[in-house]
């Protein structure tokens, strides 16, 4: 798995965490971590799957 998708697979684990510790303390803060986790999460999807067609035009 590319280095770039791992960060931003991390990324999104901490955003959903930061979501949930926000919601949890009555902010609705947590919608702008539930959007940036949507976008990591994308942006994983992406690079897993740049990654793989790298490998396969080898």
């Amino acid at each position: 798995m590319p280095r770039l998708a791992l960060y931003s697979m991390a990324v999104c684990v901490l955003a959903l965490a930061a979501a949930v510790v926000s919601f949890v303390q009555g902010s609705w803060l947590g919608i702008v971590w539930v959007l940036l986790a949507g976008l990591s999460s994308n942006m994983a999807w992406y690079y897993v799957k740049l990654g793989r067609g790298a490998y396969q035009n080898r």
